[in-house]
């Protein structure tokens, strides 16, 4: 492919401070820049070794489940006196503080906030996810490899535990999980970025290269793109960035809200031997993204047609458009197109705050990507990840011929017990992200295969019976940092007759959890549970069965019992899970202390799951198989389990 060299019209590229006497203002309309029809017309504008002692221990579930009693660990809860403000939305960013609580108030509406110890909260930092030293972090920024190190640059605040003084943090690692930090990379230093140097996505071009465009909060809460470069390209930790003298290069265009305007992507390259970037936005209530066209990544054209819009799906911020292999195994540069390729249209959607995909075609000449099925499209039908999994972003790993996926799991527990414990948020582990090529409807997606490198003495457990109604203790030591494999196998004799109970309505989330009994399940893992289970958090599978008798299988995380406290959020997460013919029920498990990331049938259906265990942590964390189901007895044919390593995330 014939590229241009974007570079050679750059111009004041220094480590000299650029800085503007004047800010932004509104841009008026004018005949060749309006909207109709919600398209957007021509303005050009520059602008994440022991045995088998585990003893068959047959007990109700329900009792296990729904019998325990609640006890606190603590003397005297806290009123929290301070008012819970919503401190993203109204800077025009996605909704930074988790709202929704479990626990109770007073007259005044104040939250009583549970009486976390330092032992318990210390316990809920992770060992081998990302997160800073200290503070708050959100969005994944800019990730890419260069010169034998992986990137990741993220919205950090250096000031505090909550949403706020937004900066670039970085941190760089040779293979994607013992990581290093380094000095912030770019700080609000101008009126285009003085409220915040927002998220971003790097673009590394074929003469090795790098641009880095990024949304900045003007000092008038306006949302602009700008550019910035690294100042020595052979420094290979990009320790030094300048940012462009003609910043901002994108306004808002008009018809576009001031602070609807975000997230810009990493550029891919056209025939017409030009680049273009797609920038998330909203028109109304419809979600959409532009499309920018630009030959020097310093001038910029608004296309006629946004790439893609879906009504009623609200702002669309951190938006990731890439190509998938349908026929190989391998990932693609971002600006391969052609036979055998399908591309994936990511959006995070602002109002409800999660991450939708959709597979389809894109036709770079009319600039048109189109849904393989309309009924699946972004913010409708499939998602990334079914807990609290955001913000994500893909880049391309061109030392491994894959694309990786970060995302950000944010807390749901209350911006004061951040503050008591110093921190909030972390990346998940890093996924592949492939086309499935046996479904074809779906993407994979699978943790790094540098994980395992932190994998230290195994068990492994075969062929277990687990009886209806039953758990199964396994004894695996301390149970705050695994890694776990297992299969399930259904005698196919259990299937007969079960057409007259059809459960039709099924749903993870509102049929009653782990608790909720079918004929055949749910069935899976309890982790993170103390020895008496009053707390757990279960992962497992749930089969129903039509009124045509066709099975339908979920996978579901339940959390509503992985706490003890009041003041965090305790969701049942999870969708329908594809099962072929032949295939056993398959899932493997990550947890990391208050992290507990679980993949089914090798990565269709992802769960993310922020728990804050009062009991079940430090040597009191225990492991369980269970099976709640009423007529059938599930076989885990298959469990392998192994204690984690830390990735002993430092200083450079």
């Amino acid at each position: 492919m014939d590229y241009i060299d974007a570079f050679g019209k750059f111009e004041n590229l220094s480590e000299e401070t650029y800085s503007s006497s004047h800010s932004y203002t509104s841009l008026p309309a004018s005949d060749e820049t309006r909207i109709v029809g919600g398209n957007l017309l021509k303005p050009k504008k520059k602008g994440l070794i022991v045995v088998l002692s585990a003893v068959m221990s047959l007990a109700l579930f329900g009792v296990v489940l729904l019998g325990k009693s609640r006890t606190t660990t603590s003397s005297s809860p806290l009123v929290v006196d301070e008012t819970i403000v919503s401190r993203g939305v109204t800077e025009g960013v996605s909704e930074k503080a988790f709202l929704q609580f479990y626990g109770d108030g007073d007259t005044d509406g104040k939250i009583i906030s549970y009486p976390w110890t330092n032992y318990m909260l210390s316990w809920q930092r992770t060992a081998y996810h990302f997160q800073p030293e200290k503070n708050w972090m959100n969005d994944p920024d800019g990730p890419l490899f260069y010169k034998g190190w992986y990137h990741l640059f993220y919205q950090y605040n250096p000031y505090g535990e909550i949403w706020g003084n937004i900066v670039w943090g970085h941190a760089v690692s040779r293979d994607l999980i013992h990581w290093l930090y380094l000095p912030e990379a770019m700080v609000p230093d101008h009126w285009y970025d003085s409220n915040g140097v927002w998220t971003g996505s790097a673009t590394l071009l074929p003469d090795g290269s790098i641009v880095m465009i990024y949304t900045g909060s003007t000092n008038e809460s306006v949302q602009v793109q700008n550019v910035a470069f690294p100042v020595n390209l052979s420094d290979p930790l990009l320790i030094k960035w300048v940012k462009y003298s003609g910043n901002p290069i994108l306004y808002p265009p008009p018809g576009i809200g001031l602070k609807d305007f975000r997230d810009p992507t990493t550029a891919w390259y056209t025939p017409k031997k030009k680049w273009r970037i797609t920038v998330g936005s909203k028109l109304g209530t419809t979600g959409t993204s532009l499309v920018y066209e630009t030959v020097d990544f310093l001038n910029y054209t608004l296309l006629d047609k946004v790439l893609h819009k879906v009504p009623d799906t609200g702002m669309w911020e951190c938006v990731d458009f890439y190509p998938v292999s349908m026929t190989g195994d391998n990932g693609l540069d971002t600006s391969v197109n052609g036979p055998g390729v399908k591309h994936v249209l990511k959006a995070s959607l602002d109002d409800i705050k999660k991450d939708y995909y959709a597979l389809g075609s894109y036709d770079v000449v009319s600039d048109v990507w189109t849904p393989d099925d309309a009924e699946m499209d972004v913010g409708i039908g499939l998602r990334y990840d079914y807990g609290k999994f955001y913000a994500s972003k893909t880049f391309y790993d061109q030392k491994k011929k894959r694309r990786i996926l970060w995302g950000w799991i944010g807390e749901t527990d209350s911006e004061h017990t951040d503050i008591e414990k110093g921190w909030a948020s972390v990346q998940a582990i890093p996924r592949t992200v492939l086309f499935d090529g046996r479904t074809t409807t779906n993407l994979l997606q699978w943790p790094v295969e540098e994980l395992e490198s932190l994998r230290l003495n195994s068990l492994e457990f075969n062929n277990i019976d687990i009886q209806t109604g039953s758990l199964v203790p396994l004894d695996v030591g301390t149970a705050t940092q695994l890694d776990i494999t297992a299969e399930f196998e259904i005698n196919e004799k259990s299937l007969d007759g079960m057409t007259e109970e059809a459960d039709v309505g099924y749903n993870c989330t509102t049929s009653g959890g782990a608790a909720g009994r079918g004929r055949l399940g749910p069935f899976g893992l309890l982790v993170l549970a103390d020895k008496t289970q009053s707390e757990q958090t279960a992962v497992y599978f749930y089969v129903a069965k039509d009124i045509y008798g066709d099975l339908k299988t979920f996978f579901c995380t339940d959390e509503s019992r992985s706490s003890e406290a009041n003041d965090v959020g305790k969701q049942v997460y999870g969708s329908i899970v594809p099962v072929l013919d032949g295939d056993k029920l398959s899932m493997r498990i990550l947890v990391d202390h208050s992290i507990v990331e679980s993949f089914a049938q090798g990565g269709q259906t992802c769960i993310t799951a922020r728990v804050y265990p009062t009991k079940a942590i430090y040597d009191a964390a225990r492991l369980f198989l269970f099976n709640n189901a009423t007529k059938i007895n599930i076989k885990a044919t298959s469990i392998k389990i192994w204690q984690m390593d830390s990735a002993f995330i430092r200083q450079y």
